[in-house]
């Protein structure tokens, strides 16, 4: 019998549009002859709907999305499902729409990437594919996605952060304490957002303060990073769970000045085999060997050091003297990254079959905890109104 998988995309974040275009990409690419996808897609509202017309890119390009039906989701704790109602029902209207084995969420951003949809499918106690909730957050964190590589040894460019808040009262003592410590050239980044939303590379202190400016407006935490000047950038992805993982090959994308732009990864891009060179990426990356070992070692280490499932890209920066640092890391949807599987001799197909099976073995592995503790608490503890309780 066929799984039946369900594909979320779209999400209330600014990278709406990109997760539209990744979610249509794991539909149009499952074995159809194992799994059945069922889209479900999330508006910029927040509501939730499925229809078949979600299935084809181009009904989304012409607003042909004439068969929705919004929905809502119960769930049971017998069979760890999770089924689909529509959101109102009538008299007439069946009561359930479908019966979902596994999740594979493509949300990009603020509120699926970040490790807050995760915490719902966990609570829910249903499979799902991808980075659990606490390698979802630290991977979208760049400042505590730093913390922890720091602490496992991995090499990390220079960086201050601060709050919002902490701007918009004091901009003079954090431009002046950036100068001391970082000078210029810099990169302002928001702290939680991908697809290069946001980012700025600022020479002096008057495009410093824009930059800072232009972040403030999509998140909260600001992250101001030392440039690595005329830096390469080398990409390599990492998939399994636990202990047992492996690299992909490397890639370099080419043709970018100083930021890869939301433009640069998704419209520009004309990624073609392994092996060959496109207008916008080398695939494998001309690197040395023992560059390349390096990298995948870097990238496995990053990929643990989060407690990482399923399939991440690593992004790492070389500079002219072969110094090697990892940028960041991003889990699923921003890792799905098949074309580095490709050498590999994973289609984009059989990648997915993969996700999905480790994405199996990590929900088992969950269940083996166990979640109660018999301690008769209920009966040894007396509440009598003061304010401390006797056991």
């Amino acid at each position: 019998m066929k799984k039946k998988v369900a594909i979320v995309f779209g999400g209330r974040s600014v990278e709406h549009e990109v997760s539209v275009i990744t979610g249509i990409q794991i539909i149009e690419n499952i074995d159809k002859d194992k799994y059945e996808p069922i889209p479900i897609y999330i508006d910029k509202n927040g509501k939730w709907f499925t229809g078949e017309s979600l299935k084809k890119f181009e009904n989304f390009k012409d607003n042909n999305l004439n068969d929705l039906q919004e929905v809502m989701f119960s769930t049971n704790a017998n069979d760890h499902n999770l089924y689909l109602h529509p959101e109102s029902i009538g008299l007439f209207r069946k009561k359930v729409i479908d019966k979902i084995d596994i999740v594979f969420p493509t949300i990009h951003g603020t509120n699926g990437e970040d490790g807050t949809i995760q915490g719902l499918f966990e609570l829910i106690n249903i499979p799902y594919v991808g980075a659990g909730v606490l390698a979802s957050s630290v991977g979208m964190d760049k400042i505590l996605m730093k913390d922890v590589f720091k602490a496992n040894g991995l090499p990390i460019v220079e960086h201050i952060w601060f709050y919002r808040s902490n701007w918009l009262e004091n901009q003079d003592e954090i431009v002046d304490d950036i100068e001391k410590n970082l000078g210029y050239s810099i990169f302002v980044k928001p702290a939680n957002l991908g697809s290069s939303i946001g980012i700025s590379k600022a020479k002096d202190r008057e495009s410093l303060i824009d930059a800072i400016e232009i972040s403030i407006r999509y998140d909260r935490k600001i992250i101001v990073e030392k440039a690595v000047e005329n830096p390469r950038e080398i990409n390599c992805a990492v998939m399994g769970y636990g202990q047992n993982v492996i690299a992909s090959v490397c890639e370099e994308p080419i043709g970018w000045e100083e930021i890869l732009t939301f433009e640069d990864k998704y419209v520009k891009s004309n990624i073609k085999g392994a092996g060959k060179e496109s207008s916008r990426r080398i695939i494998p990356a001309d690197i040395e060997d023992d560059i390349r070992v390096k990298i995948e070692n870097i990238a496995k280490k990053s990929f643990i050091s989060i407690d990482g499932s399923g399939n991440s890209r690593v992004d790492f920066l070389l500079d002219e003297e072969n110094n090697v640092f990892i940028n960041e890391i991003n889990t699923l949807p921003g890792s799905i990254a098949f074309y580095l599987w490709e050498d590999k001799d994973y289609s984009f197909k059989g990648l997915i079959d993969e996700m999905i099976n480790i994405a199996i073995e990590v929900h088992r592995d969950r269940n083996e905890n166990m979640y109660f503790y018999e301690a008769d608490l209920f009966n040894k503890v007396h509440l009598g109104g003061s304010k401390t309780s006797k056991i």
